[in-house]
């Protein structure tokens, strides 16, 4: 395929996804759930106001947000879906009081006629949508208001230091006094009302509500829409068609065998002497392998919180890190982690491609590693401040934990990365543009790289798009632009480009094959990854179009992931040519895992939750984790270590590495990784499942459904692939620390050096 053809195709997929996502963008402004004025009774008392949800939403933030049970499904999941288990509560207030009104007994003593009767009574009067427009005036009933107020004391509590609730804090995860201050707990609760409201409140002239009727409740009549239904066949129709035509696009476009004869006959990167500021990338990856350890320590922590909920074997930790403090720092370490290891291997690449060190680069390198450091302690510092309640609701936002997974830190160390992105894009570009001036075959390759790295440091800028009272809906728009076009889109895309970048460096891959693979595969991923965002938002007050796009471009995402085989052989045989490839085995070992993971991860997890119906009932279960921990983990980290692997051993690349630890870590950490999720997560996952669709949603996060003996057994059962994956990261920690002492390296030195007697700063003699 032509260049010309290949760069037109970007193009479209850009500017044509990127119109739907922003028109639908405007339309999800249009219908979010609208927040009152005020909530008042038919008898003219006022329960809540604008400014007491706004504030509450601020609050529930400042407990950690979604690191603290979730909202519309989304967040952490030891502790309740407070929206769904807002709205069971409230439902069986009604019906209760109802049961006793007519028959002196609960709601559940009564015959099924009656019940049926009473259900139906319910939802006639709690899906009816009663906000005025006009006025911004919702109004409710009395016993309503009652019902409020039960839940109320109930949640008050829970989130403060109530005896009663103790054991139920211990099963939740929760500090005691996670809110310390009794006015700052009347407005959780009125946030509360309102995110459980939107769940249950129809649409304006519609028969579903904001929420396209999550969570499942069959009491108020929350159940799959036709809409949903219809759009799950399509999508499954979507993917095996896509699956199909790249099946054929691969048979028709089958790359030869390798030559081996046309191989270098050494190591092009022997001759490739490091530049200062490529030296100077080698801190990154000594602060990368610290919070790599610091965060599997973190998960392991949070992990044990879901079986001994305050204290970590008898030791209190809750009082000094309570849960949604170690599962932020664990989620957020991870980001940190794996977009230093890629940031750094940018900074490494780009002076050894175009053989040019920029003035005062090595400078700029060693400045934005400072940056970076004060971030990541400046924001966790932060983020701890804000959850232990220390923090005023402006000062949360500012400086400390803004509630929202994945970008929990608060706006000042939002701006702060952005502005280090941007510090990183310039010394990127100011290395690299003289090899896009003078390489005249590779320039289409480098000019992908440098739209990837654009597109990294201009993408974060979204997480700056809602403010302190924002609509949750609208949040949550703008952070799945950052969660899934940011760390699952771009990075995907500079990855690709940078893994072509080393192969051709190297002499494995022809620069004109490269490129237009690179090209042809991003056009691929962005086409369905971009709308695709909106597989993320069917339940998060949206329109229906929302899900119907979502499901749609969501399976395209799947089809490259299925034949992604291609590229685990591919870079396989690669790994076993000749001698000299065999000293890049573990970085191009990481490769495959990638491919591996990016099929059973991305591929067959991400799809199992994707359809609409499916996602109606696993979202916010245990599946969803699943999904993450082996796409964000497998895809991502072991793509990030193997990059840093690339990068160290490029800068001791006259010493062979000893292979016993890393061989190792390798392994532990990959087999760690599935026995984590398949003997513990996933079947936690699908019990969960098979209890939201007998019982609803509230019922699979409950107390009394997962804290049975069952649930307790497969929560423990993790030990033991947390325990493999743990190994792994520790051997291969003590690994890279051997390459600075010596005792990862071999005495002798690669034999292919004496091919190479002289070397160029920052270019390779072949």
């Amino acid at each position: 395929m032509k260049y010309r053809n290949l760069w037109l195709g970007f193009i479209a997929v850009i500017v044509g996804s990127f119109a739907v996502l922003g028109y639908y963008g405007i339309e999800i402004y249009r219908e979010a759930p609208p927040t009152p004025l005020k909530v008042v009774t038919t008898s003219g008392k006022t329960i809540f106001t604008q400014q007491d949800i706004q504030d509450g939403q601020n609050v529930w933030q400042s407990t950690g947000g979604q690191q603290l049970g979730s909202i519309w499904g989304h967040g952490a999941y030891i502790a309740p879906d407070w929206s769904a288990d807002w709205l069971h509560k409230e439902a069986m207030f009604f019906l209760n009081h109802w049961a006793q009104q007519e028959g002196g007994v609960t709601y559940e003593e009564l015959e099924e006629e009656k019940k049926a009767m009473l259900e139906a009574r319910l939802q006639k009067q709690i899906r009816a949508n009663t906000y005025d427009p006009e006025t911004g005036i919702l109004t409710i009933s009395d016993l309503r208001a009652e019902a409020i107020a039960s839940n109320s004391r109930h949640y008050t509590g829970l989130f403060m230091n109530d005896p009663e609730f103790a054991k139920l804090r211990d099963v939740y995860a929760m500090a005691n006094n996670t809110v310390k201050d009794p006015e700052r707990m009347e407005k959780l609760n009125s946030f509360f009302f309102w995110a459980s409201w939107a769940c249950v409140t129809e649409r304006p002239g519609k028969n579903i509500t904001y929420t396209n009727n999550w969570p499942a409740e069959k009491l108020v009549a929350n159940e799959p829409s036709s809409d949903l239904i219809i759009w799950t066949g399509f999508s499954v129709i979507i993917l095996i068609a896509g699956v199909g035509m790249l099946a054929y696009y691969y048979a028709s476009n089958k790359e030869d065998d390798i030559d081996v004869s046309k191989l270098p006959k050494q190591d092009p990167l022997l001759g490739l002497k490091a530049t200062p500021s490529m030296k100077a990338t080698l801190k990154y990856f000594w602060i990368v392998t610290a919070l790599i350890l610091v965060q599997v320590t973190l998960g392991v922590v949070s992990a044990h919180y879901g079986v001994e909920g305050q204290a970590l074997y008898g030791f209190p930790l809750a009082d000094y890190l309570p849960y949604s403090i170690t599962r932020t720092w664990h989620v957020q370490l991870a980001i940190f982690w794996i977009a230093t290891s890629w940031l750094a291997t940018g900074l490494y690449i780009a002076p050894a491609v175009s053989g040019h060190e920029p003035k005062f680069q090595k400078l700029g390198v060693n400045f934005l590693f400072i940056c970076l450091l004060i971030i990541v302690a400046g924001s966790l510092a932060g983020q701890w401040y804000g959850v232990m309640q220390k923090l005023g609701y402006a000062e949360n936002f500012w400086f400390g934990h803004q509630g929202y997974e994945y970008v929990d830190l608060g706006r000042f160390w939002q701006i702060f990365l952005l502005v280090g992105l941007f510090l990183w894009l310039g010394l990127m570009v100011r290395a690299i543009m003289p090899a896009f001036r003078n390489d005249v075959e590779g320039r289409h390759l480098l000019g992908m790289f440098l739209i990837s790295s654009a597109a990294i440091a201009i993408f974060y800028a979204s997480g700056l798009m809602w403010g302190q009272h924002t609509n949750l809906a609208i949040a949550e728009y703008w952070r799945w632009w950052v969660v899934h076009l940011w760390v699952e889109g771009f990075f995907e895309v500079f990855a690709t480009v940078v893994i072509a970048f080393l192969f051709v460096r190297m002499g494995l891959l022809d620069t004109k094959m490269a490129t237009a693979t690179v090209l042809f595969s991003t056009i691929i991923f962005l086409f369905g990854g971009i709308i695709g965002t909106f597989h993320h938002l069917y339940f998060s007050g949206t329109p229906t179009a929302v899900m119907a796009l979502g499901a749609s471009f969501s399976a395209l995402e799947v089809v490259p992931l299925v034949l992604i085989g291609f590229e685990a052989y591919h870079n396989l045989k690669i790994s076993k040519l000749t001698q000299w490839i065999k000293a890049y085995k573990w970085p191009i070992y990481c490769f495959v895992a990638v491919a591996f993971w990016n099929l059973i991860g991305a591929g067959v997890f991400g799809f199992v939750i994707n359809p609409p119906i499916a996602l109606y009932y696993m979202q916010g279960l245990n599946t969803t984790p699943v999904h993450a921990h082996t796409a964000l983990f497998g895809v991502y980290g072991m793509l990030g270590i193997g990059l840093m692997l690339f990068v160290l051993k490029g800068l001791s690349a006259r010493r062979r590495w000893k292979d016993g630890v890393i061989n190792f870590a390798f392994w532990s950490i990959n087999i760690g990784l599935i026995l984590m999720v398949l003997i513990s997560v996933l079947p936690i996952g699908l019990m969960q499942t098979w209890a939201s669709v007998e019982y609803g949603l509230w019922y699979a996060r409950s107390a009394e459904f997962m804290q049975t003996d069952t649930m307790d057994t497969l929560r423990w059962l993790r030990v033991i692939g947390d325990t493999i994956f743990a190994g792994g990261i520790v051997a291969l920690a003590w690994f890279i620390i051997g390459l600075k002492t010596g005792w990862s390296l071999e005495q002798d030195e690669d034999v292919s050096l004496e091919e190479h007697p002289t070397a160029v700063e920052g270019k390779t003699i072949q």
